[in-house]
């Protein structure tokens, strides 16, 4: 363990909500008197290992300001581009302008309050043997199945090998700055920050974690989301 390592937090917070249909961005949404982004941060900052934060906005929020987030560590903000990817980016040229040196980033859901620090602990000792860099992940219990247009069974997927990524996904700032622009500078179309590592042949360590680790994007998750606060308080 690389105790001297510094470990920034990177919060892409631009989504809209669509899928949510609330009155404001999911991020924005109350979950027992704080917005679910407060939840998010207060967790990943109280990790002791982490050294601070950057949160990447919307150009448009007009929600931010209103909460007067205040945290002992660094929370440093920054303007998100066309798509998540975009976002992310920009946020790593802001830490690279705060920092120096080549920290790890863990780049992480606005919208994942319940990362527990117990799988913080083994993503961040799994970086130790990974030059890749690591992300949390659930292997798949459900049998997958791809429908054809008639929403028909075309082909059943064996699931043996399968994983659900979570986040934070976790590697080195200079590396994964440059998987990034390398998708933009290409246009390529990537679902995660560890596809854009795999496009340039890395191989990322896949992390078992926990099934609370909930990304919440839809009214059923909002009311499964309410219950693990009851439950964690």
């Amino acid at each position: 363990m690389d105790k001297s390592s510094q470990y920034w937090v990177v919060i892409p917070a631009t989504g809209i909500g669509q899928r949510m249909k609330a009155a404001c961005p999911k991020q924005y949404i109350k979950l027992s008197k704080k917005t679910i982004l407060e939840h998010t941060l207060d967790n990943l900052l109280s990790y002791p290992r982490v050294t601070g934060a950057i949160v990447i906005l919307n150009s448009s929020d007009q929600y931010w300001k209103k909460l007067n987030y205040k945290h002992e560590k660094p929370v440093l903000l920054c303007t998100g581009g066309e798509q998540r990817h975009h976002s992310v980016y920009n946020g790593l040229l802001r830490l690279k302008q705060h920092t120096e040196g080549n920290p790890y980033v863990l780049i992480h859901d606005a919208v994942r309050p319940f990362v527990s620090h117990d799988d913080l602990n083994l993503l961040l000792d799994t970086l130790d043997e990974s030059d890749d860099g690591a992300l949390l992940a659930v292997p798949v219990a459900d049998t997958l199945k791809l429908a054809n247009d008639n929403q028909a069974v075309k082909i059943t997927y064996p699931r043996d090998n399968l994983w659900r990524a979570f986040t934070p996904q976790a590697f080195r700032l200079n590396k994964i700055s440059s998987a990034l622009e390398n998708v933009i500078k290409n246009d390529l179309e990537i679902t995660d920050d560890s596809s854009a590592m795999e496009l340039m042949g890395a191989r990322p360590k896949l992390v078992p974690g926990d099934v609370q680790n909930i990304k919440i994007t839809t009214p059923q998750d909002l009311i499964l989301a309410k219950k693990l606060i009851k439950v964690n308080n």
